[in-house]
């Protein structure tokens, strides 16, 4: 018996587990990237994260999915600590979703639905139709390996021993917190721990006073999900896993401190209500009434988090940091913040040139690594400016001023995105170098260092004459450009006559001569920068070097 039961239980877990992952997977492609541009633009506001958090975990069916993916973002850095936590909030409420679908009990619809899914998946053309079809195959493998656990745990009241040992669970309301804990972690998904004791509670050998802390101990190893996910991640990636895991233990724990009462309220809610209703009620209620609890206390909640991951990670983020989409409708404002966006970006791309010229004289790697990173960031943010001035155009009446500023800075958008580019370039050829263990001569080092200098000064006064709106600067900018051209030819040259005279290998050759055409390009990138700053009888082809 024990051997029937036991297949039965874990064939309807497996079952449970790939219906719900097969229904959410369905959903969320048939959606496509919409619910993720969701979590990344609509979470500017607690609230509205909360909400987001909530409508995403109910279609895909799962605050892990939910929770990695904004651990995800907030790796990539686009999205902050306190729009994860909201999201996190509302994934937690979202995911209630799944206890209700049980509690209704749509076990007789499981065949037709595995049927209509099949055929929708494996007849139909359409991609949209496939993903509908895969939804309602999911959703028919959820309920018949629901009704499969159903089933075996019935026979488990054939043996007295076995159905004592389930009803003893409720004698002790910590036992049961951890041995929630302990399923869902090794199950990693709270909606299959809450399927679990359903289907226990379903059959009398649980009870509704045991079922609880099991339930509250769920919220608690769900958590496990987002820290393996932040493994290896940035701090604030740990961040918002240690978050997600402060949320629920400590929603947990004042609960288990007040059970009776929560019990009571969860009773009074629908007295009425059969077994499975009134888990579906008590999780609704717990994970409303922890956001609520926390809603306003998200500030202390990131303190917290930050004593106990110290620290800030050393590679930007991607999120726009200046962009306000409310300020379209004032356009001296929104082209002030689109300026502000792009010295942040324009400061990633210096850090970039630095990172590539450290990763080749002092051989990091780690330099090398941060380079690659942070082109990533330059290309998104590229991205985000192009978008927000585009429809700043689209959306606005600019006047002639404006509309000149904005045609300089979608211009120049596109030249610190090339400077990022060369950069990531130069990082390259560092690594291959340290790869292949080429050796340059003492006086291409000296002359590389020197020019590797020469170029990153010049960007970083350009950089800074757009900052200010300098324009003393922007002209010295102009005539430090011939330096850098005449420089280029200068070691060009005297590189080709060790090459003659056979003092470096012609592999290093080529190295040598990349790395003097992508700084030469950086120069160039450099020079367009300040036309912007130079009015309309103060332009480059005018000013004497």
């Amino acid at each position: 018996m024990v051997k029937e039961i036991s297949f039965g239980v874990i064939g309807g877990l497996g079952l449970f587990l790939y219906g719900m992952k097969l229904m959410g997977d369905g959903m969320q492609k048939a959606a496509g990237d919409r619910l993720r541009r969701i979590l990344e633009i609509l979470t500017g506001n607690i609230f509205l994260a909360i909400l987001v958090g909530a409508l995403v975990t109910a279609v895909i069916q799962s605050s892990s999915a939910t929770t990695v993916m904004v651990v995800g973002f907030v790796n990539a850095g686009l999205m902050t600590l306190q729009q994860a936590i909201g999201v996190i909030m509302g994934a937690n409420i979202g995911t209630t979703i799944t206890a209700w679908l049980i509690a209704i009990n749509l076990s007789e619809w499981a065949l037709p639905a595995i049927g209509i899914g099949v055929m929708l998946t494996m007849i139909s053309k359409n991609k949209t139709y496939r993903y509908v079809g895969q939804t309602f195959l999911g959703f028919g493998l959820l309920f018949l390996g629901l009704d499969t656990m159903g089933s075996s745990m019935a026979a488990i009241k054939e043996s007295p021993k076995i159905a004592q040992l389930f009803l003893s669970i409720g004698k002790s309301p910590i036992e049961a917190l951890l041995l929630g804990v302990a399923v869902t972690m090794i199950i990693q998904s709270s909606s299959a721990t809450t399927g679990l004791v359903i289907a226990l509670g379903n059959q009398g050998l649980l009870t509704f006073d045991a079922a609880l802390p099991i339930i509250l101990g769920a919220n608690i190893g769900t958590c496990i999900t987002a820290i393996l996910a932040s493994i290896g991640a940035s701090r604030n990636a740990k961040k918002a896993a240690l978050a997600h895991l402060l949320f629920n233990l400590i929603g947990s724990i004042l609960a288990m401190i007040f059970l009776p009462w929560f019990n009571a309220l969860v009773r009074f809610i629908n007295p009425q209500a059969d077994f499975a209703h009134m888990v579906a009620n008590a999780h609704t209620a717990f994970n409303l009434a922890n956001t609520l609890l926390w809603i306003g206390l998200v500030n202390f909640l990131v303190k917290a988090v930050n004593l106990l991951v110290p620290g800030k990670d050393p590679l930007p983020q991607k999120a726009p940091a200046y962009l306000d989409k409310r300020m379209l409708n004032t356009p001296s404002v929104a082209l002030s913040l689109a300026t502000k966006e792009l010295i942040r970006m324009a400061n990633i791309a210096g850090e970039m040139i630095e990172d590539a010229r450290i990763g080749f004289f002092e051989q990091n790697r780690k330099r090398i690594e941060d380079t690659y990173v942070k082109e990533d960031v330059v290309d998104h943010i590229q991205k985000e400016v192009v978008e927000y001035l585009s429809t700043l155009l689209s959306q606005t009446s600019l006047t002639k001023p404006q509309s000149t500023r904005m045609a300089g800075l979608m211009h120049i958008v596109n030249d610190i995105e090339r400077i990022g580019d060369h950069a990531n370039n130069l990082a390259q050829f560092a690594e291959t170098a340290l790869d292949e263990n080429i050796n340059f001569s003492d006086t291409a080092v000296d002359e590389l260092q020197d020019y590797f200098l020469l170029v990153e000064n010049q960007f970083a006064r350009a950089v800074e004459a757009l900052k200010t709106d300098n324009r003393h600067l922007a002209r010295e900018v102009i005539k430090v450009e011939k330096e850098i051209d005449e420089t280029e030819s200068r070691l060009r040259r005297a590189h080709l006559k060790r090459l003659n005279a056979g003092a470096c290998s012609p592999f290093t050759g080529v190295v040598f001569v990349e790395l003097l055409n992508n700084l030469e390009r950086i120069g160039d990138h450099a020079l367009n920068i300040v036309e912007p700053v130079l009015d309309d009888e103060i332009r480059i082809g005018k000013i004497e070097a």
